[in-house]
C-alpha cells in the first residue's frame, strides 16, 4: 500500500495531503470537542493533561526519530550500493581501451545493453528480476569470455574487467533484494506509529485552552508536525520509489561513458 502511495502520488500533494487530512482534522475535532465538552475548555483538568501529553510527546519523538533514522541508513546504504553498481560499470568501460577494436566493440555495445536494461530495471522498483536485463547481464559474461588476451596489458584488463563484471552481478542482486524486501516498516510497527501519533494529536485537543484563538494554532502545529513525520516515514519507506528514493544517475553516468 505504501509502495504505490509514494509511487503514484508527487511527494508535494502528498504532503500536503497529510497536512490538510491530520492538521485539518484535528482542528475540525477540537471545534466539535469545544461546542459537546464545553468544560474541557477549562484548565481543571490541566494537570493531568500536561503530565500525559510530556510523557506521550517523549515517547513519540523518541519512537519516531528511532525509526526514521533506521530507514535513512536503509536509503544510504541503496544510495551507496548504487553508486558502487556505476562505478564497476565506468571502471569496466574505461578498460576498453586496452583489447582489440574487435573485442572492444563487442563489449562496448553488450556492456551499454545491460546498464540501458538495468536502468528499466531500477524505474519499476519492485525488485523483481527483468528477462531483459538477464539476457544482457549473460551476454556481457559471454562477450568478455570470447576475448582473446595476448599480452600483459589485455590480460590485466581482462582480470579487472571480470572482478568489475562480479560487482556489478552482486550490485545488482543487492539492489533487487532491497527493492523487494525494505518495503517500510512491518505492521505492528505501523500500528505503534499510528496509535502514538493519535495519542499526540488527541491529548493537545483535549488541553484546556479557555482562547479559541490560542487552541487552534497549537493543535495545527502538532497536527502539522505528525503530518510531517508521517510523510518522511511513507518516503522513506522504499529506498528506491517516492521523492527521496536514490536515483539511477550512476547507471546514467556510465551509459553516458559507454556512448562517448
Amino acid at each position: 500500500m505504501s509502495g504505490w502511495i509514494v509511487s503514484h502520488i508527487p511527494p508535494g500533494l502528498l504532503l500536503v495531503g497529510l497536512i490538510v487530512m491530520i492538521a485539518g482534522g484535528a482542528m475540525l475535532l477540537v471545534a466539535v470537542v469545544r461546542r459537546r465538552f464545553p468544560v474541557l475548555t477549562g484548565d481543571e483538568h490541566n494537570d493531568v493533561t500536561k503530565f500525559t501529553y510530556g510523557f506521550i510527546g517523549f515517547i513519540y519523538a523518541f519512537f519516531i526519530g528511532f525509526v526514521v533514522s533506521s530507514m535513512w541508513g536503509q536509503t544510504n546504504s541503496a544510495d551507496a550500493n548504487a553508486r558502487a553498481e556505476g562505478a564497476a560499470a565506468v571502471e569496466m568501460a574505461r578498460n576498453l581501451d586496452a583489447f582489440t577494436k574487435t573485442d572492444a566493440d563487442r563489449i562496448r555495445a553488450s556492456l551499454l545493453r545491460y546498464e540501458q536494461a538495468a536502468i528499466a530495471e531500477w524505474d519499476q522498483g519492485t525488485g523483481v528480476r527483468s528477462p531483459e536485463t538477464e539476457a544482457a547481464l549473460t551476454q556481457l559474461s559471454a562477450a568478455y569470455r570470447q576475448v582473446d588476451a595476448t599480452n600483459d596489458v589485455q590480460k590485466s584488463a581482462l582480470s579487472t574487467s571480470m572482478t568489475k563484471f562480479d560487482d556489478i552481478s552482486q550490485a545488482r542482486t543487492v539492489r533487487l533484494l532491497t527493492a523487494r524486501d525494505d518495503t517500510g516498516p512491518p505492521w505492528p510497527l505501523w500500528a505503534v506509529i499510528f496509535l502514538t501519533s493519535t495519542m499526540v494529536v488527541g491529548t493537545v485537543v483535549i488541553y484546556g485552552v479557555e482562547k479559541p484563538g490560542m487552541h487552534y494554532p497549537m493543535v495545527a502545529i502538532v497536527g502539522l508536525i505528525v503530518a510531517a513525520n508521517l510523510f518522511l516515514i511513507l518516503e522513506l519507506s522504499h529506498p528506491f520509489l517516492g521523492g527521496i528514493a536514490t536515483t539511477s544517475d550512476p547507471l546514467h553516468e556510465a551509459v553516458s561513458i559507454l556512448q562517448n
